[in-house]
């Protein structure tokens, strides 16, 4: 196995255990008996696990190495998923959701990190075909959620034989993963303990933000909004995150190319306003097919938008490319998770269908700085440093 495949199986495997868990946030809210907007300081907590992560982690990533990180990220943030549901309270589970946000935000930056020095190694983008791994792996865990779910399986018993499938295939995925080169144009600046982002950063942190948002509606709500707008069965309302997320799968894993073809800005610029058209349909769908059509869009829209960002984060040079990724994600991932409190809130104020409407103007601002990213496509550093193993 290659390389940068082993770095596909960690998005890949992540996605699984997480896409287990919030397959199962509308069983998770009727066992807690909480409403939206208590559903969505729940899911806030996460949030702020993972600005921690994001924040303090590049030092200890860089001391750690890929594969020690790997490990520690996805198996201690798989564990506290598994905690979550056998806790009798909300109020209990919640610190098991802040743990689980500050591991997430860590490997964030680990494997964007990893993957964009692998693109400069092999001389070709890869950014969107690993997100798509991510992606693949929300799609498979959402479709079998779906049937799970509609079996009356508990989210305990769920959660663990997801565990367990991810701790085989990590094994065996993560034991041989070792430290990619720096790029040769890279910062060579020592590592500050915290990343904030730079005014040069900020228009990709909003480019990456959107699509993000519009991803927590399409993995954290779809389910419920499903259930609540058409009492739809568990099933179909599981359909759901499994056409967002395959159709977001598919578009990341075919988009490097394109990408290539017609510059990250005409690709980025397009992608978000399918995604806009995406959340209109979902937000006035009169049939539950209409809502389905609604989420397919909403996960073309929002495939291939964050890895062009990071991409760009990550290909700056003036800071350590590590401090930009981390930096990014504070500001990006966050809203993942920050998001669907936001729409929880807006859901039992307004209604569940208002909520997708709110998502509209982050997309619009994010389009008025598209500039931020290359009008052209721009050519990968190909200069390659022997990768030798971590140690």
């Amino acid at each position: 196995m290659k390389q940068h495949h082993r770095i596909f199986g960690v998005f890949f495997i992540f996605a699984l255990t997480m896409g287990a868990l919030l397959s199962r946030l509308p069983d998770l809210q009727l066992e807690f008996g909480l409403t939206e907007g208590q559903l969505g300081l729940l899911l806030l907590t996460m949030s702020v696990g993972a600005l921690l992560g994001l924040t303090v982690s590049s030092p200890f990533i860089e001391r750690l190495g890929a594969r020690k990180t790997a490990f520690i990220t996805v198996f201690g943030a798989s564990l506290c998923y598994l905690a979550i549901p056998f806790m009798p309270t909300a109020l209990l589970a919640a610190p098991f959701f802040f743990i689980a946000g500050i591991f997430a935000g860590a490997l964030e930056i680990n494997v964007n990190l990893e993957t964009d020095r692998h693109e400069a190694v092999l001389g070709y983008r890869i950014m969107s075909r690993a997100h798509g791994m991510w992606s693949l792996g929300f799609f498979v865990t959402a479709f079998i959620a779906a049937g799970v779910r509609q079996l009356g399986i508990s989210p305990e018993l769920h959660i663990f034989g997801a565990l367990v499938v991810a701790g085989i295939a990590g094994y065996f995925v993560f034991s041989k993963i070792e430290n990619a080169p720096h790029r040769p144009d890279s910062h060579a600046g020592d590592m500050p303990l915290v990343a904030f982002p730079t005014i040069g950063l900020l228009p990709l942190c909003l480019i990456g933000a959107a699509p993000l948002l519009v991803e927590g509606g399409g993995i954290d709500w779809s389910a419920i909004y499903m259930r609540d707008v058409f009492d739809a069965s568990p099933f179909l309302g599981g359909m759901s995150i499994t056409v967002f997320s395959l159709f977001m799968a598919l578009a990341r894993i075919f988009m490097d190319p394109v990408v290539d073809r017609y510059s990250p800005r005409i690709v980025a610029g397009t992608l978000l306003a399918i995604a806009a058209l995406g959340l209109v349909i979902v937000g006035v769908a009169p049939h539950p097919y209409v809502a389905l059509f609604g989420f397919v869009l909403m996960g073309l829209g929002c495939s291939s938008v964050y890895p062009l960002a990071v991409s760009a984060a990550a290909q700056r040079t003036d800071r350590p490319a590590s401090v930009n990724v981390a930096s990014l994600g504070q500001m990006t991932f966050v809203v993942f998770f920050a998001g669907p409190p936001l729409l929880g809130f807006v859901a039992q104020s307004f209604g569940i269908r208002m909520s997708y409407f709110t998502i509209l103007p982050l997309l619009i601002a994010a389009l008025l700085v598209i500039r931020a990213l290359a009008p052209k496509p721009v050519p990968l550093v190909t200069e390659p440093e022997p990768i030798s193993p971590h140690g």
